[in-house]
């Protein structure tokens, strides 16, 4: 049996965090959740996911700032990470992607039906 594609979900909304959670999980994703900035960067090392989903605006340290470790150390840059915020301005998309995002999503704009297959897309094939 393949192992589950590892997904480490970074939200601090408790509602949508486990909404998304318990969707990723029936689509037979291995999920693990945090809610702020600090641990994000802690559960990278630990767990090395595939993918990490991360949220903007968060407490403690703004996804950007994780997306900027991460890539800048060598044990987390070649994680997956697709950005999922409420921003939507395209400095903000500029931004994440000077910073090495490998995606941008707007929750206002995208279901987990979307999110989803843009994980897929990102995991290649098998996923």
């Amino acid at each position: 049996m393949m192992r589950k594609s590892r997904i480490l979900l970074v939200e601090d909304d408790i509602g949508l965090a486990t909404a998304y959670q318990t969707r990723l999980e029936a689509e037979e994703f291995d999920v693990r959740h945090c809610s702020d900035g600090e641990m994000a960067l802690k559960m990278a090392e630990e767990y090395q996911p595939d993918l990490i989903l991360l949220d903007v605006m968060m407490p403690k340290l703004s996804g950007f700032d994780v997306l900027d470790i991460l890539r800048n150390t060598p044990e987390t840059r070649h994680i997956k990470i697709i950005i999922l915020t409420a921003l939507g301005l395209p400095s903000d998309q500029q931004r994440a992607k000077d910073l090495g995002a490998d995606d941008y999503l707007i929750k206002s704009q995208a279901v987990v039906a979307d999110v989803i297959k843009r994980i897929r897309y990102h995991l290649g094939p098998g996923q």
